[in-house]
């Protein structure tokens, strides 16, 4: 069997004399994602999007034991409280995993030395651009530092700073967002971009979309509302509900009723809380207009409006008055699956392009039907 490679990394296969059977695909995958397996030092060069509440303990040792790469959400953890969760997450997996810290956190780096008295081998940075101090402090303590970057100068600029790999999230991508989509921001940031493996994130529910990252340019993608119903995600009974019945559609970013009271776009599933949220904007606005609020206890009074909600929808089951940030992939989560079959499932559908593409040109009688995932196919 040959194969020929075109610059852009797009594997094209020449049909074979004879079956080559699904290790061909398999070789073929695994080349395609060998820097980003290397660089987390997992089977597959998957990780799971750091989503506060949902990330923790469970899901993310059910990841790392799949083969993926399970990403804690620190959130606003204090370094107490991360200690306890690195340990309980050691407790249940061998396999690496990472944390992902808030650059803005006030204890950034003390939450940094947790993770190095844990020995953790990969420190996310999100939520900001993270000071060098960090990505040094990072690097310096032995540990490896990803960083997220909205645009292709910010990369390089992260590269320079110490960064030894990048994330790329498009806006279609659950929680707080950007104004580029995940395709866009692909093209901007994968052909200029070699000198660190970068993941890209945003909407990716299949393996299809894997695939066509990973023939771009990416050593790998990053992955979370597709997690969310997993068996082994704490959330709550409602909040998965919710996910299985939604579409993309309904997955939107939270509305900016004035631009003098900005908003950090936030992409969450429409629920009654999100109508009320701007009722109160406006309301807030007007007394700001009449002279009763300034315009920063306005400001804080808008903000305000989401403390806490977010937690109300995953952990208690409030999805009346809760936040339930999804991703636009939310329509593609359709039932309640382990991690293990979801995984399965997504590089399954990236194995069957690959054979598709092996056996183009080939009778149709002699051609495979749609094989399962990984561990069937072998």
């Amino acid at each position: 069997m040959t194969a020929e490679f075109i610059t852009t990394e797009r594997v094209v296969l020449r049909p074979p004399e004879a079956a080559p059977g699904r290790a061909q695909a398999h070789a073929v995958l695994d080349r395609l994602w060998a820097r980003g397996r290397e660089f987390l030092g997992t089977e597959l060069a998957i990780m799971g999007g750091a989503m506060t509440w949902v990330s923790e303990r469970n899901l993310v040792a059910a990841i790392s034991n799949a083969g993926g790469f399970g990403v804690i959400a620190s959130g606003s953890m204090s370094p107490d409280l991360l200690s306890a969760e690195i340990a309980a997450t050691a407790a249940l997996t061998g396999r690496p995993f990472g944390v992902n810290l808030i650059t803005m956190h006030p204890q950034l780096m003390a939450l940094i030395d947790v993770c190095l008295e844990h020995r953790v081998g990969h420190v996310v940075l999100a939520g900001g651009i993270p000071p060098g101090a960090a990505i040094a402090r990072i690097r310096d303590g032995g540990a490896r530092a990803v960083c997220f970057a909205p645009a292709l100068v910010l990369a390089k600029k992260l590269v320079r700073s110490g960064a030894e790999a990048i994330v790329i999230e498009g806006s279609e991508a659950g929680g707080h967002i950007g104004p580029v989509s995940t395709a866009v921001l692909a093209q901007e940031v994968l052909p200029h971009m070699g000198e660190v493996p970068v993941f890209v994130a945003g909407g990716i529910g299949r393996g299809e979309a894997i695939l066509s990252y990973l023939e771009m340019g990416a050593a790998g993608v990053q992955l979370g509302t597709r997690f969310v119903c997993a068996h082994e995600s704490i959330a709550h009974a409602n909040f998965k509900r919710a996910f299985i019945r939604a579409s993309a559609r309904d997955a939107v970013p939270s509305v900016q009723i004035d631009s003098r009271f900005p908003v950090i776009p936030v992409r969450a599933l429409t629920n009654p809380a999100a109508e009320r949220f701007a009722a109160t904007q406006r309301a807030v606005i007007e007394r700001f207009s009449r002279g009763e609020l300034s315009q920063k206890d306005a400001q804080l009074e808008i903000e305000h409006f989401w403390a806490g909600a977010l937690r109300r929808a995953v952990i208690d089951g409030d999805v009346e008055n809760g936040s339930l940030m999804a991703g636009q992939s939310v329509g593609l989560v359709t039932c309640e699956q382990s991690v293990a079959e979801i995984l399965d499932e997504m590089v399954g559908q990236a194995l069957t392009v690959i054979d598709r593409r092996c056996w183009a040109g080939q009778p149709a009688a002699m051609q495979p039907r749609a094989a399962g995932g990984r561990d069937r196919a072998r």
